[in-house]
């Protein structure tokens, strides 16, 4: 049976409880903890009347405030808006070249860009647009399909080689997997390719070898001067921009097992506005646009 007694220490009360010598104080609870019990039960209970706060089926009280945070939402974001249109009518009606020429537009165009960039762009270019093995450097001008901004917005719009119906279509053939060339003519290609950008590679004979199965298989889609052509994607072959890589090994693996990369079509998830303002930060990336 349990036994209270004094607390020589404390002058309190024992509870009678003993665990192993040691025994319960029967202490009371602090008076400042029932103060903020009481506190924060009279709030609950003031809040409850004042505020929306109990559900009821498919409405709740509406409290005598009739305080709305959905309303307070959609008046901020209704603000928002109108505080935006001030430059996205612009945005909309200008053109390109007026955009770039507005300096404050621009900068707007800087702001906004680089946010819709970052989170729709720079997983497969880089945060810095500067690209990656088989990406694109935006910042190079080395443009593909072309680089006036209707001609990017129009590929930003439909994509490339993507689901869209109006995708932009290419494709590198795979000239060794597919039997076209052989390894002797494969070599000698890539010795002339290897040349256009980089003279001092290769030997003479070897490398008119290669201008010969050049003229043959590639001017199609590069031209006989190897500068691409923008109607087809093809890439220009005599700059310093290479996608996959120009060293001889890369170069060979390019004419071997074929390209064909892949972009998706951003006109379903992003606003007309979005591809307008995503463009114009684009196209005036690492400079002044050409």
């Amino acid at each position: 049976m349990a036994s209270e007694k004094l607390d020589p220490v404390t002058g309190r009360m024992t509870t009678g409880h003993e665990w192993n010598g040691i025994e319960e104080l029967d202490t009371p609870v602090p008076r400042v903890v029932l103060y903020f019990l009481a506190a924060g039960m009279l709030f609950a209970g003031i809040y409850w009347i004042l505020m929306p706060a109990w559900p009821l089926g498919w409405t709740y009280t509406k409290g005598l405030l009739g305080a709305d945070q959905r309303e307070v939402v959609a008046r901020q974001v209704d603000s928002a808006t109108a505080a935006r249109a001030q430059w996205t009518d612009k945005i909309m009606t200008a053109s390109f070249s007026e955009i770039e020429a507005d300096d404050a537009l621009m900068a707007k165009v800087r702001e906004t860009g680089q946010a819709l960039f970052r989170d729709n762009c720079a997983a497969c270019h880089g945060i810095n647009a500067t690209g990656g093995p088989g990406f694109p450097d935006l910042t190079a001008k080395a443009w593909l399909w072309g680089g006036n901004p209707e001609t990017i917005a129009e590929t930003v719009r439909v994509g490339i080689n993507s689901t869209n119906e109006d995708t932009r279509v290419s494709q590198m053939l795979a000239f060794g997997r597919d039997e076209i060339l052989d390894r002797e003519k494969i070599n000698e290609v890539v010795s002339y390719v290897e040349s256009l950008s980089a003279p001092e590679r290769g030997d003479a004979e070897t490398i008119r070898a290669g201008r010969e199965v050049f003229a043959a298989n590639c001017v199609a889609c590069h031209g006989e001067d190897g500068k691409g052509k923008a109607d087809v994607g093809a890439p220009d072959l005599t700059d310093s921009h290479w996608i996959y890589g120009r060293d001889r090994q890369s170069i060979y693996t390019t004419i071997y097992a074929g390209r064909q990369g892949h972009m998706p079509f951003w006109g379903g998830r992003l606003s007309p506005l979005d591809i307008k303002v995503l463009t114009a930060y684009v196209h005036t990336l690492g400079g002044e646009a050409p």
